[in-house]
């Protein structure tokens, strides 16, 4: 029986939606001037600043999968998060003082800051969210409101972060946008554990996320032997003048060997395969969708960068700014896609989550295909307008708005109970895999340097990269193509879901 439904929110509930607002501010500050201090301060090239942003932003998802076994079974909610939060704060000074040196010691910094973010993101991401649901009684109708007030802060994070160190590391220098970054986590820790003692209590007022476990030596050598590993990878190809991509290995290979573990179940009934099989095969749909998607902090920035008209009334907005476009969006669209999906449902009409996730590629597709028609017989040192990648932005939010949300709720309504930290693990590694795609992907831009000098010629699966118009016709062909396939198989795979929607 469902639980009474409460007037208003747990205190609590306001205690995670400004942590976490501090935390997306942090990372999003950091992730909208990453790629540009990469290619303006260490004079890196393109290609190479896509494939450490790549590989960066798949192992951020990643990480979560060992941060949330140990916060289960050894740490709790409360101390994973200040470990996170703390590992973070210190990985954003390392950016600090990576972009206050030069030459090798400011790569060797960066190293170790990607490696702090890398593994405090793990563990701080999936226990913050966890920590909502546990205000609440189980059946509290209150949850789904909950979830979406803590959305908000997530966006609003989002949204200022561009604004603000953007503006520091692009109108003064890198270095104090990192600087903000670091500052926000800290912020956001220090409100955490001020307050977590009296904010973070149950219906019955009884503390939520506490230690399960002692944290023994065996588990801080994991998480060391975590920071070691994470930091080898990241410096491999530095460090061995290699161009074996050990990163993408790792990530990729994780992907085809979570599905075989699972599948290979031999306590799984055909219901329960056949719905996780639904959720594996839309994974790998979802590689397509957010390795075009996540183009944003990439080659999108670049473009912003060098091939964008960012001037209004004289003054030149910085290239990140155009990041703060998506989570400005997501708040404005976000009540009308809800309302849309219940009037749709009400009549009968609502389409299968399947169905909901090929519209959400088409869009993505339909964004490259605006920036497209803009770039057609675009110069090297020519430049578009500013609305042109704003409305890219804004398609591309409507195409999230359909994909990202749908998919999740997809994943715990098909999950087995007993599978459902696992499943839902896997579709977060979906997620770095499409990130370290992403970065793959964004290599491919054409041309290097600012000034349009040096142009090269890329290819990807024999189609030869000419410029700006060949790099997203890749984009509106993939996801294109995936789209259709996905909207095709939609009917088979609501068969599979056997009448979950």
């Amino acid at each position: 029986m469902d639980t009474p439904v409460q007037k208003g929110h747990p205190r609590g509930l306001y205690l995670l939606f400004m942590t976490e607002m501090w935390e997306r501010f942090s990372y999003y500050g950091m992730r909208a001037i990453f790629v540009l201090y990469m290619t303006k301060m260490l004079l890196m090239g393109d290609a190479e600043a896509s494939e450490i942003y790549g590989s960066y932003t798949g192992l951020v998802y990643l990480t979560p999968l060992l941060g949330g076994y140990l916060s289960d079974r050894f740490l709790g909610n409360r101390r994973s998060i200040e470990i996170g939060g703390v590992l973070m704060a210190i990985g954003q000074f390392f950016m600090f003082f990576s972009a206050s040196t030069s030459g090798t010691n400011a790569i060797t910094l960066m190293w170790v800051g990607l490696t702090m973010l890398i593994i405090g993101n793990g563990f701080f991401k999936p226990n913050i969210s966890t920590m909502v649901g546990q205000l609440y009684p189980k059946g509290d109708r209150r949850v789904d409101s909950a979830f979406t007030i803590f959305y908000m802060g997530i966006n609003l994070g989002a949204f200022f972060a561009p604004l603000i160190a953007g503006t520091l590391a692009e109108k003064v220098d890198f270095k104090w946008g990192f600087l903000a970054a670091g500052i926000g986590m800290i912020i956001g820790l220090i409100t955490f554990m001020v307050q977590k003692n009296k904010l973070l209590v149950d219906e019955n007022n009884e503390p939520i996320g506490l230690p399960t476990n002692k944290f023994g030596i065996a588990q801080f050598a994991m998480v060391v032997g975590a920071i070691g590993m994470i930091f080898f990878f990241m410096n491999f190809k530095t460090m061995f003048k290699s161009d074996l991509d050990i990163i993408g290995y790792l990530i990729y290979g994780a992907m085809i060997l979570m599905p075989l573990l699972v599948l290979t179940d031999k306590g799984l009934s055909k219901e329960e395969r056949d719905r996780i099989m639904v959720i594996f095969i839309l994974a790998f749909f979802v590689i397509f969708f957010w390795g075009a998607f996540e183009q944003a902090g990439a080659s999108l920035t670049i473009f912003a960068d060098r091939q964008t008209d960012r001037t209004i009334f004289g003054w030149e907005m910085p290239a990140s700014y155009f990041q703060s476009v998506n989570p400005l969006a997501i708040i404005l669209l976000a009540p009308l896609f809800s309302s849309l999906w219940l009037n749709l449902g009400n009549r009968g009409k609502e389409p299968s989550s399947p169905k909901k996730m090929a519209i959400g590629l088409a869009l993505v597709a339909l964004g490259y295909v605006v920036i497209a028609f803009a770039v057609y017989g675009l110069g090297a040192l020519d430049k578009v307008s500013m609305f042109w990648l704003i409305a890219l932005y804004v398609i591309h939010t409507m195409g999230e708005l359909c994909l990202s949300p749908i998919g999740l709720s997809m994943v715990s309504k098909l999950s087995p109970l007993r599978f459902s930290s696992l499943l839902m693990g896997t579709w977060f590694l979906a997620n770095a895999a499409a990130n370290k795609f992403a970065g793959t992907l964004s290599a491919l831009i054409p041309g290097s340097g600012e000034d349009g000098q040096g142009a090269k010629t890329t290819s990807f699966l024999g189609f030869q990269i000419t410029d700006l118009f060949d790099f997203f016709l890749v984009f509106i062909v993939m996801c294109g193509i995936a789209a259709v396939i996905l909207f095709a198989m939609s009917r088979w795979l609501e068969k599979k879901m056997h009448g979950v929607n």
